[in-house]
C-alpha cells in the first residue's frame, strides 16, 4: 500500500475577536510593535508545537533516509572558526557572583513564582508595571535583590567550571564527532555520539538535523567546545533557612542559585567566544542580544532536544574531569548535582543552530548502540521517551 501522507500543517489561528482589533491594530502602530510581534510569534510557536506533538501517527523516515537528507555545510565556501590559541582542559575559578549578576536573566525567576503578566507588561522589567501582579513581582525582586546581596557578601554561595576545548572531526559515517587529544588529530580522546531527526519533512527539501553535521569532515580542520558549570554553597544555605522554618528565603535562594549559574554559562560562553576560543573577538552584544542569541555558535546540553541523550554526559565528565575541577557529580540518573549546574557543548560555526531531534526509529537506535558499545535493551531505556516505537 502507498505510504501515509505526511501531517497537515496545524490550522492557522483564528482573528482576533473584534473586540479586541482595535487593540492588534494600535499595538501594531505602536512603538512596541516589535515586541508585540515577538509575542504573537511565540504564541504561534507554541500552537505549532502543541499541534505536532498531539500527532499520534506521525510517519519516519529511514534513517539511511535521513543521513542522505542531512544538513549540509559547504566547509570551503563558510569555514569553520579559526582554531583557539590554546586547547585542551582549562579549570575555571576566578569568576565571582558579582562578575556574573549584568548577564542573569530574571524572566524564569518570576516564573519560578508562577507571576506572568500580560501584554504590553511581559517580561522583566515591564512585568513590575502589570496591574495584577506588578506589585507583587516588584515585593518578590526586591526581597531577591536583598539575599543577593548578602550571599555575595558572605559568599556563601560561589561559582566553579571547567572549559575543554579540542581539535574535532566528524567520524567518516558523519553521523558521530572525534575530538583529538592535540592539534595533530592523530589521537582519538573521545567520540560524541549524536542522534538524527527521523519525523518526515512537510517540506520536500527541508534537512533532517544532527549536530554531527556543523562539524566539519576529516580533512578540515574544525573544534569541539564544551563546558561544566555550578553554583556551590546553596544547599547548606537552604538547610539553614529549613532548621529556622523558613521556607520562602529556602525558595529564594534556589532561585537565585538558579539564575547565578545560568547567567555563570551566559558569561562563560562569551568569554570562550571572545577570548577562550576568541572566534568572536569584536563581538559587542547587549545583554538583550545575548538573550536572543544573536551571537555566533550555540551552546546546545548533552538530554536536551538537540541531543536528548543523556548517557553523553558521562563521556564529557570524563574528557574534562567535570568532577575533578569543577565539584559537579552525575547522579545515577545522570542528573547534574549540585542542582544548579549547567553543561554544554559549544558549536562554533555561524551555520549551527538550535533544533528538536524529536523521536527516533530502531533502526537509528541499533546503530546508536552500537556506535556507543551499549548493548541494544540498556540503550532503548535511556532513550525511553525518544523511541517512536514500543520497547
Amino acid at each position: 500500500p502507498p505510504p501515509p501522507p505526511p501531517p497537515a500543517p496545524p490550522p492557522p489561528p483564528p482573528p482576533p475577536p473584534p473586540s479586541r482589533s482595535v487593540t492588534v491594530v494600535q499595538s501594531l502602530l505602536s512603538e512596541n510593535k516589535e515586541e508585540y510581534v515577538e509575542e504573537i510569534e511565540e504564541l504561534y510557536e507554541e500552537m505549532r508545537e502543541e499541534h505536532y506533538a498531539s500527532l499520534e501517527d506521525r510517519v519516519y523516515v529511514p534513517i539511511a533516509k535521513a543521513i542522505e537528507k542531512r544538513y549540509t555545510i559547504d566547509f570551503v565556501a563558510d569555514p569553520p572558526a579559526p582554531a583557539p590559541a590554546k586547547l585542551g582542559v582549562t579549570a575555571v575559578d576566578y569568576i565571582s557572583l558579582r562578575d556574573v549578576v549584568p548577564y542573569i536573566d530574571w524572566n524564569p525567576f518570576f516564573q519560578t513564582w508562577e507571576l506572568r503578566g500580560t501584554y504590553p507588561n511581559r517580561g522583566y522589567p515591564k512585568i513590575f508595571n502589570d496591574e495584577k501582579v506588578g506589585a507583587e513581582a516588584k515585593k518578590l525582586f526586591d526581597d531577591a535583590q536583598r539575599l543577593m546581596e548578602t550571599i555575595i557578601a558572605d559568599k556563601s554561595m560561589w561559582l566553579k567550571g571547567v572549559v575543554g576545548l579540542f581539535a574535532a572531526n566528524r567520524t567518516d559515517s558523519g553521523e558521530d564527532v572525534e575530538v583529538y587529544t592535540d592539534a595533530g588529530r592523530t589521537e582519538v580522546a573521545a567520540t560524541f555520539c549524536m542522534l538524527r531527526q527521523q519525523a518526515e519533512k512537510s517540506e520536500k527539501g527541508d534537512p533532517y538535523l544532527s549536530q554531527a553535521d556543523f562539524i566539519a569532515p576529516k580533512g578540515v580542520a574544525d573544534h569541539l567546545g564544551m563546558f561544566a558549570v555550578a553554583c556551590l554553597g546553596c544547599d547548606d544555605l537552604v538547610k539553614k533557612f529549613e532548621a529556622q522554618s523558613d521556607d520562602y528565603n529556602k525558595i529564594m535562594a534556589q532561585a537565585l542559585a538558579d539564575r547565578f549559574v545560568e547567567a555563570f554559562a551566559e558569561k562563560l560562553h562569551r568569554d570562550i567566544r571572545t577570548d577562550l576560543w576568541g572566534y568572536a573577538q569584536d563581538e559587542a552584544l547587549e545583554h538583550e542580544d545575548l538573550l536572543k542569541i544573536k551571537y555566533k555558535g550555540i551552546r546546545p546540553a548533552p538530554g536536551y532536544p538537540s541531543q536528548p541523550d543523556h548517557t553523553e554526559k558521562i563521556t564529557m565528565w570524563q574528557l574534562i574531569k567535570a568532577k575533578e575541577l569543577a565539584d559537579i557529580e552525575l547522579s545515577e540518573s545522570l542528573s547534574m548535582m549540585p542542582a544548579s549546574s549547567v553543561s554544554a557543548l559549544v558549536f562554533a560555526h555561524p551555520q549551527s543552530h538550535y533544533f528538536s531531534v524529536g523521536q527516533v526509529g530502531k533502526d537509528q537506535v541499533t546503530s546508536y548502540a552500537a556506535r556507543k558499545r551499549y548493548e541494544l535493551p540498556k540503550m532503548e531505556k535511556w532513550l525511553g521517551p525518544t523511541l517512536n516505537y514500543d520497547r
